[in-house]
């Protein structure tokens, strides 16, 4: 640990999970990583909810920091950095799925993401394997 204070310190594995992606912008960020191929800080900018350019810095150093992704600096420009999920990040292809399908199953809006749903419906395992490859499903 960095010196900080978990917030949660249970030993729970669900506060466990809620201590790494317990706010409503963090899973969003990995979204964006995994299923639309977001790699760089102009385009996690750029998301379907508009999230802060504050906020968006904070939880990228949140997420590095807890190991899911990594940054290095883009060969293409120097002045900007490129973001990666880590094989840990890639491990929440499933939980991602399982998301997916259980919004499917409630939500009664219109899916922005009804061909991602629809994927997922189809070939899940498809769907989490190219996750895990780090490839956009």
């Amino acid at each position: 640990m960095n010196g900080k204070k978990q917030n949660y310190d249970s030993g729970c594995p669900i506060a466990f999970a809620l201590d790494i992606f317990g706010d409503q912008w963090t899973l969003l960020i990995i979204r964006d990583m995994a299923l639309k191929g977001a790699r760089t800080y102009g385009e996690l900018l750029e998301g379907w909810e508009g999230i802060s350019t504050n906020i968006l810095a904070q939880r990228l150093r949140h997420l590095e920091e807890k190991g899911l992704i990594t940054k290095r600096r883009d060969q293409e420009n120097w002045r900007s950095f490129v973001y990666e999920l880590t094989p840990k990040g890639r491990d929440l292809g499933p939980v991602l799925a399982e998301i997916i399908l259980w919004s499917g199953k409630y939500n009664s809006a219109d899916h922005a993401m009804k061909e991602t749903l629809d994927k997922v419906r189809a070939d899940r395992g498809g769907f989490e394997e190219s996750i895990a490859k780090g490839e956009v499903p």
